[in-house]
């Protein structure tokens, strides 16, 4: 942890609810490119697909220029477009519907279970008709879905599944890693992620065949310059952006194992009860702690009080998808409806100082506290 906090006006120390990481490597990295006059997509991408794939079983990756476009282009690769349907929880970040509209297909909003905050394995069962075509399971805040599950209910029905892994990087569930339990997931690199690109995604596919497929869509069509074999789009990742997702990934180990460090902090130093409630890991899963999310009731005030001792909170997500005027559906999904009302994400990022982290309990416990 860091030794240097800044002090807020009454002397508490300030805490920030993210700590993005970029140094002199990363620096040093995008002048290695700018030099080498190569911007766009070239051996830099090469290089960062194939170190993000030893972290996942050395699976194809296919890098591109956002989390979302990972998911679209999964979608696209996979022959799912108009007529179909696709399960998602909506639970999550309206990314996860957009890219199954962008496809021409339609979703299905389903519950999540609270325990985990993720998609709720008898409500998926529950929606598949004729039309579903696809499921997409979100590992939110970092911590695996119930992939055994899903995979047993999508082979059963024949559906696709792309894993939503954008909050997950070396995320696992009984040792293995998240990505690799469907026939693709997309991974984000945005800038409040567990290691950044600046913004950027990348597809991890199940095979070399829908890996060729992304690589022909994210490229105009062609994988050799003027063959375009398909309409594709330019969704591509750049040289720049590769280099510095490649100095981040060298960090993201330890980044992880700190993170790991200040959840058990949070957990083992926070007073559970009525008015908070604790996130829960399942007992095969490896969580990576995007967010540490708990629950509480009375979350506005908390808000206000954390905020009043220079801590800074996060609430994903206030607004379940299907309810956001994009949507403007309404559902009987009791489970996130209550984590809509009641989430907020602490700081756990790996930044923080053992003041700050000490901060952070005995704030959070003097508010709830019986």
């Amino acid at each position: 942890m860091s030794s240097s906090v800044e002090l807020d006006e009454v002397g508490d120390p300030t805490v920030p609810a993210t700590g993005l990481q970029l140094g002199e490597q990363e620096r040093a990295a995008v002048e290695r490119v700018l030099a080498s006059g190569m911007l766009a997509q070239g051996p830099e991408v090469a290089a960062f697909e194939a170190e993000f794939a030893e972290h996942v079983s050395d699976w194809p990756c296919v890098a591109v220029n956002s989390g979302t476009s990972a998911l679209l282009l999964a979608l696209l690769a996979l022959g799912i477009g108009p007529g179909d349907e696709v399960i998602v929880p909506s639970f999550s970040f309206a990314a996860t519907a957009n890219a199954v509209v962008l496809a021409g297909a339609r979703p299905v909003f389903v519950d999540i279970e609270l325990g985990h905050f993720c998609i709720d394995v008898d409500a998926v069962a529950a929606a598949i008709t004729t039309r579903t075509a696809a499921v997409i399971p979100v590992h939110l805040y970092g911590h695996s879905a119930a992939m055994d599950e899903i995979g047993e209910i999508a082979a059963r029905h024949g559906l696709a599944i792309i894993e939503d892994a954008a909050q997950a990087h070396l995320g696992t569930l009984r040792g293995r890693p998240v990505g690799t339990f469907g026939a693709a997931a997309a991974f984000s690199f945005y800038p409040t992620k567990n290691m950044t690109s600046g913004e950027d995604g990348l597809v991890v596919c199940a095979d070399d065949a829908i890996a060729r497929k992304i690589r022909l869509l994210r490229n105009q069509g062609m994988e050799r310059r003027y063959a375009n074999e398909i309409v594709g789009f330019n969704l591509r990742m750049t040289d720049l952006h590769a280099a510095i997702g490649r100095v981040q990934l060298r960090g993201l180990p330890e980044w992880t194992a700190q993170r790991r460090r200040n959840a058990k902090y949070l957990t083992e130093g926070l007073v559970a009860g009525p008015e908070l409630v604790l996130p829960r890991v399942a007992a095969d899963a490896g969580p990576v702690w995007h967010q540490y999310t708990v629950r509480v009731p009375e979350r506005d005030r908390l808000v206000a009080a954390l905020g009043g001792r220079g801590i800074e909170t996060g609430v994903y997500y206030p607004t379940p998808i299907h309810r956001l005027p994009a949507y403007g559906l309404e559902l009987d999904l009791p489970a996130t409806d209550q984590a809509a009302a009641e989430v907020l994400s602490l700081p756990v990022h790996p930044t923080l100082s053992t003041e700050q982290i000490d901060h952070v309990v005995a704030s959070v416990n003097r508010e709830v506290r019986p």
